[in-house]
């Protein structure tokens, strides 16, 4: 087999040739004038390698891609007691739908739909406070960078999504008549806005996602910073829900766990084999990128990394 950079960067040139690239989050206005013609690519193996292809050190808005993130550190501060507030399920909806909340009691699908990534900054904001939650996140993440400097916030993006963010708030307030919602509606939400509002490349992309491909533990440190059992069950909840209702689409053409974000990045992982970054901006009608699909799907076809394909 060829080696892992020669495949990504077969991969990028053909997505290079392609024409119909998805359209930006519009409705966000920093990633409505992002560059439809940006691609990157990263691999960081188990080894320890690192594969970049493209655009893959640019920063990048990795908007819900960070839910992966939040989800980690909610089952790290009550562990079990997370699916007492939100579910299990793939919904079938809108990452945005407020529907099943009616029929369900205010208790959300999963913690990838906005609403359950909202639950989840509720949980964080009652264990960290305000503050302290957006610390114990960079904290979280930073040690798995080789630049940890580079992993910020950005404070500008925050604001707009929570001046444009009328619908979370719906669901916010929603889920708060329900008793879902412990503390003030504004103060849940400057966290899930600012959780959103993280920047990295591609390459920091698949960094942080190698504690999932070793099962919990930072390679950089040896540190284990979850249990083997939760990181199991947030690549399980990946593979269900981590395309909102594209994610079976997703489960079939890719066969990774995998974590979309409008702002055009996946993370996507091999577990014990490497976790994977692509970002390509334009997204298709579910709200995930367009070529970053189509590029995942060929890795897997150059590799066998198919979680589903028969061993030989």
């Amino acid at each position: 087999m060829p080696s892992l950079t020669a495949i990504i960067t077969e991969i990028a040139e053909e997505m290079r040739a392609e024409t119909d690239r998805g359209q930006v989050a519009n409705y966000i206005p920093p990633l409505a004038n992002v560059d439809l013609g940006r691609f990157g690519m990263a691999i960081i193996d188990a080894e320890g390698g690192s594969h970049i292809v493209g655009d893959a050190e640019e920063a990048f808005s990795i908007q819900s891609v960070s839910k992966v993130f939040g989800l980690t550190l909610a089952l790290n501060a009550v562990d079990a007691g997370l699916w007492s507030r939100v579910r299990q399920e793939p919904s079938g909806s809108a990452f945005n739908s407020i529907i099943q909340l009616e029929s369900e009691n205010g208790i959300p699908r999963n913690p990838f739909i906005n609403a359950g990534a909202i639950v989840v900054s509720d949980i964080l904001t009652s264990q960290y406070g305000l503050d302290g939650a957006q610390n114990e996140l960079l904290g979280f993440l930073k040690p798995m960078s080789s630049d940890p400097d580079t992993i910020l916030i950005d404070r500008d993006v925050a604001r707009q999504e929570e001046e444009t963010g009328f619908r979370n708030k719906a669901l916010a307030n929603y889920m708060r008549t329900f008793g879902n919602i412990h503390n003030p509606v504004d103060e849940t939400l400057d966290l899930y806005f600012h959780q959103c509002a993280l920047t990295m490349s591609c390459r920091q992309l698949a960094e942080m996602g190698t504690y999932l491909m070793t099962g919990g533990i930072n390679p950089r440190t040896g540190e284990r910073v979850i249990s083997t059992r939760n990181a199991q069950t947030v690549l399980a909840l990946m593979m269900m829900c981590g395309h909102y209702d594209g994610s079976g689409s997703f489960a079939i053409r890719v066969g990774l766990p995998g974590k979309s974000g409008v702002g055009g990045g996946i993370l996507a992982v091999v577990p014990g084999v490497a976790s994977v970054a692509v970002w390509s901006p334009g997204l298709n009608a579910q709200g995930n990128s367009l070529l970053g699909t189509r590029a995942l799907e060929r890795l897997v076809q150059h590799t066998g990394w198919n979680v589903f394909r028969a061993s030989h």
